[in-house]
């Protein structure tokens, strides 16, 4: 597991820096002579909508996948495995999320047309994190799988959220053949089916009834993980790890990071959504999860990451309050598209100021003879 953990930030951590190519790409293109070309491509028709549409709702369903099974392994028998190795990650996660709700409801708590989009800034970008991350070559690996830990919790969380919150009215028919098809995927596993293809065929199927159902399709792609052995789920994610982080992910951050700058004004940034989401994800996150973190490590004692120090520990909630992917994702699902332009422009902008000062502080805190194994008894 050690091998696998590894393996996984490195991709992760690669895949946050094509992540980071791709957007500035995607920035170009929309604010360039290309942007009519960018357009087309993002509403190019393919099934009755749009290339966008369907990346979002499908190809999504395979990171979603990928999401179910690192948070699985972690849980089982990863870094998430006993109670004292989920202590500071979920202290810290829990007050990343909801520090950065309650910013973005007190800004727009007059707006009732605005407030559901509260979840946008609770999210963390773990691909795009580690990036950052990476850029430190001495920063101890400890930290590394802290805030991959941290950031997996909070992708529970965001999913949780989805799921629960952010759900059309439910199609009876569909919903009941959904429950029907995880009750086979949880017969599989409790008869010990260790191939994958029967997984993955009732999988997809799975993904047409919750589609059909209500419930956002990317759904169908954490219950299908929750229900594939942890043995056949290492080798499903270890295959999908290097296409979730290279060309799916890339794919959505092209079609949906792009933001025009044409017209943005002063009235753009004291949008309550602007607003909301900006200081959620920079300032919330700050207190949320560095708060969070300081209450834990000084008042309870709860160890910190092996040879990491707290200015470390604080440029990590520095490194939450990127949000990216899944910020988007909870963006397009939660407001109506008349809000696009304040979403990514809030998202952008609050992500590149956190990486820069996460940047900065871990140069200037990271010496140069300090350790950086990690020793893990996973």
């Amino acid at each position: 597991m050690q091998r696998l953990l590894k393996t996984f930030i490195n991709t992760e951590t690669t895949g946050g820096l094509v992540l980071i190519a791709v957007t500035i790409v995607a920035l170009i293109a929309a604010n360039s002579a290309l942007a009519p070309a960018y357009t087309s491509i993002q509403n190019i028709p393919l099934f009755n909508n749009t290339l966008t549409y369907w990346v979002n709702d499908a190809l999504m369903a395979i990171f979603f996948l990928f999401v179910g099974l690192e948070i699985k392994r972690e849980i089982l028998v990863g870094n998430l495995a006993t109670w004292p190795q989920r202590l500071l990650p979920t202290v810290g996660a829990v007050g990343g999320m909801l520090v950065p709700a309650c910013i973005y409801w007190f800004i727009n708590r007059h707006t009732p047309e605005t407030l559901p989009g509260w979840a946008i800034p609770t999210a963390t970008d773990i691909a795009f994190a580690l990036g950052i991350l990476a850029l430190i070559p001495r920063a101890p690996l400890s930290l590394k799988v802290f805030l991959t830990a941290l950031a997996i919790l909070d992708d529970l969380g965001a999913i949780l959220i989805i799921a629960l919150v952010y759900t059309s009215n439910l199609a009876l028919t569909p919903f009941i053949l959904a429950g029907i098809l995880i009750a086979a995927l949880y017969t599989f596993n409790r008869c010990h089916v260790t191939v994958l293809w029967p997984y993955l065929l009732t999988g997809a199927l799975l993904w047409v009834c919750v589609y059909q159902s209500g419930l956002h399709a990317t759904m169908a792609g954490v219950l299908l993980a929750l229900t594939i052995p942890l043995k056949a789920g290492s080798k499903l994610e270890h295959a999908i790890a290097a296409p979730t982080a290279y060309l799916i992910l890339p794919i959505f951050a092209f079609l949906n990071a792009g933001v025009s700058l044409a017209g943005i004004s002063l009235e753009n940034f004291t949008h309550p959504v602007t607003l909301g989401i900006f200081l959620g994800l920079l300032v919330g996150k700050q207190i949320g999860v560095g708060g969070a973190l300081f209450v834990a490590t000084s008042v309870f004692k709860v160890p910190r990451p092996a040879g990491a120090n707290a200015a470390q520990l604080y440029a990590v909630s520095l490194l939450c309050g990127i949000g990216f992917t899944m910020s988007l994702f909870i963006g397009n699902l939660a407001l109506p598209a008349t809000y696009a332009a304040e979403i990514r422009l809030a998202i952008l902008s609050a992500s590149t100021i956190c990486a820069i000062l996460a940047f900065i502080i871990l140069t200037l805190t990271t010496k140069r003879n300090q350790p950086h194994e990690y020793h893990s008894n996973t």
